[in-house]
């Protein structure tokens, strides 16, 4: 069936990631397979950062002082998993979009279509035999985090898509039927 291999698409949880990652060919193809995406008036408003190696360990550290800094009564339990969450995969792919706010093309479009990107490596990094899962939290919405990334003043990030070996399946969901989101516009 044709269909399959989105009728089988899942999300692995990160912590359940592991080494290897794709390699440099795999992860060439992996991106640029991922940036190609509807993207109405060719503005292609993603912009991607990958966090490997020592960089996730440093990237968790900084996190968590900007964090304990925000929120002095931060539960320590809360500071060590903003400390270890980027240490199982061993890749994540921060995918930025590039909003152009003045432009023609509606700013939810160009969101859209960063978000396309998203998706597209969690597709591809399952075709390519690995695991991978879309994540935001606060991070992902803090304008501190957003100046550690080195992020413009139009840009934010739309998720920290973890990629890696799956170590642990992950377990299917209760997904709706299609009829309950399924209607019919008439005149």
């Amino acid at each position: 069936m044709p269909l399959q291999f989105l009728n089988h698409r899942l999300s692995v949880p990160s912590r359940q990631l592991g080494e290897p990652g794709p390699d440099h060919l795999l992860l060439d193809t992996l991106l640029t397979a991922a940036i190609r995406v509807p993207d109405h008036g060719r503005l292609s408003p993603t912009r991607l950062l990958l966090v490997r190696g020592e960089a996730r360990l440093t990237f968790g550290e900084r996190l968590a002082e900007i964090h304990a800094r925000k929120e002095p009564d931060a539960p320590a339990a809360v500071l060590a998993k903003d400390r270890e969450r980027y240490l199982h995969a061993p890749l994540v792919v921060v995918v930025i979009a590039r909003v152009l706010s003045d432009h023609k093309i509606p700013e939810q479009e160009q969101v859209l279509s960063a978000g396309c990107v998203a998706y597209n490596l969690l597709l591809g990094a399952q075709a390519l035999g690995f695991g991978a899962q879309w994540l935001t939290g606060w991070a992902a919405y803090d304008r501190e985090v957003a100046g550690l990334l080195g992020l413009a003043d139009n840009e934010r990030v739309i998720g920290f898509v973890h990629v890696g070996t799956v170590r642990e399946a992950a377990s299917e969901h209760p997904r709706p039927a299609l009829a309950e989101v399924l209607g019919e516009w008439s005149a």
